[in-house]
């Protein structure tokens, strides 16, 4: 069976709303959740600096995404906050205690934290059952048997609970690990791309589910993600890393909103990106002038969406800066349409309705509210 084909038992039980989820079955469980404080942490790996003084506190009980491209340390972050990383400089506290620092560190196991893996690391010897049952090690076993029995109810897999890892999908296989690492109910759950491997038919409804889960749980979780709209979905707050750096952390609102520059800005949106100029309170565009609050003089860029320009047919005294359409793909939900206008060296992009525009059309007007756009000054970056 592929890893990625849909199954029955990826799909909620069906006497049940899909809001309710994998299923109103046995109760997984309260967690009692942990705060989690990363303190200044630096790691160096061959003298390369993978993560550069990152300071960050999860409150107990809230969900955090580390947010970022391939390559810019928010793993290295998990892995030292799990104690799997032990030569970083800097502190992990959990509920103030000290964890790990430059003089010891307290091994993963007696963290009271839970690990998921991108690739599950389910043992494939061991039944579904036993994988859960593995980490329960306090408990005598017929009580770890139970709790194992309960959780994999709550995730729907009880009735799976004696095959093996390599019959199951990959939804299947990643409620496993998540079952896995909530049985001893950590107080800390910390998870490592978790949804990357699925199919995109399944990805949206296994993510909601695990979601719900950890909310039933009241765990507190970091969750590592490269995807903008899955720390969206997903967080309580997002922490952004770039090259190693915290560059904003904040709610998805705020991040959205108010980036704090041109990288932030363009991880969360597709923009466009025109030059500025700012002189007596006045703000330059090809789209006009317009007032802005702040009295200074810089260049700068405007980086506006493409959902939010205003796209409609050529016609004469309408307002509006002309522009002439060069390219169009229909998407779907919607049409993305390259327009070139006059003193910009490439042509915008702006995503439409299909069928506002009608297909041989070419002249167009552009318009776009001057509190949508986003402004950063120019940098020698």
């Amino acid at each position: 069976m592929s890893d990625n084909s849909l199954t029955k038992s990826d799909a909620p039980p069906p006497a049940l709303s899909a809001s309710v989820g994998w299923g109103a079955r046995k109760s997984a469980g309260v967690s009692i959740a942990s705060g989690m404080r990363l303190e200044h942490i630096t790691y160096e790996v061959d003298g390369e600096k993978i993560l550069d003084d990152i300071t960050l506190e999860v409150e107990p009980g809230q969900v955090i995404c580390l947010l970022g491209p391939s390559g810019s340390g928010k793993t290295s972050l998990l892995r030292i906050a799990a104690g799997l990383i032990e030569d970083a400089q800097g502190k992990v506290l959990i509920d103030g205690r000290v964890v790990s620092d430059e003089k010891h560190s307290i091994p993963p196991e007696k963290r009271g934290v839970g690990l998921v893996f991108q690739d599950y690391a389910l043992f494939p010897h061991l039944t579904i059952r036993q994988n859960v049952e593995f980490g329960l090690t306090a408990m005598s076993r017929s009580e770890a048997r139970d709790q194992a029995m309960r959780i994999l109810s709550r995730v729907g897999l009880d009735d799976r609970a004696g095959d093996y890892p390599h019959v199951l999908s990959g939804g299947e296989q990643q409620r496993v690990a998540l079952a896995r690492a909530l049985a001893p109910r950590p107080g800390i759950l910390l998870m490592d791309e978790p949804f990357s491997g699925l199919d995109s038919r399944l990805r949206d409804q296994i993510r909601q589910h695990s979601l719900d889960l950890l909310r039933e749980t009241r765990s507190t979780a970091i969750i590592v993600t490269h995807d903008a709209e899955e720390a969206l979905r997903v967080g309580d707050r997002i922490a952004l890393i770039q090259d190693g750096k915290l560059v904003q952390l904040g709610s998805g609102r705020d991040l959205y909103y108010h980036p704090k520059n041109l990288f932030v800005a363009a991880f969360f949106s597709e923009i466009n990106v025109i030059p500025a100029d700012f002189e007596k309170g006045l703000m330059t565009t090809v789209f006009g002038q317009n007032k802005v609050q702040d009295s200074v003089n810089f260049e700068a860029f405007a980086a506006i969406r493409q959902s939010d320009i205003g796209i409609m047919p050529y016609l004469k005294g309408k307002p509006g800066v002309p522009g002439r359409i060069v390219a169009r793909r229909f998407l779907g939900t919607s049409e993305l349409v390259d327009v070139s206008i006059e003193g910009l060296p490439q042509p915008l992009q702006a995503r439409v309705r299909p069928g506002v525009l009608p297909a041989h059309q070419t002249s167009v007007l552009l318009r776009v509210d001057p509190e949508l756009m986003m402004i950063f000054p120019q940098t020698g970056k």
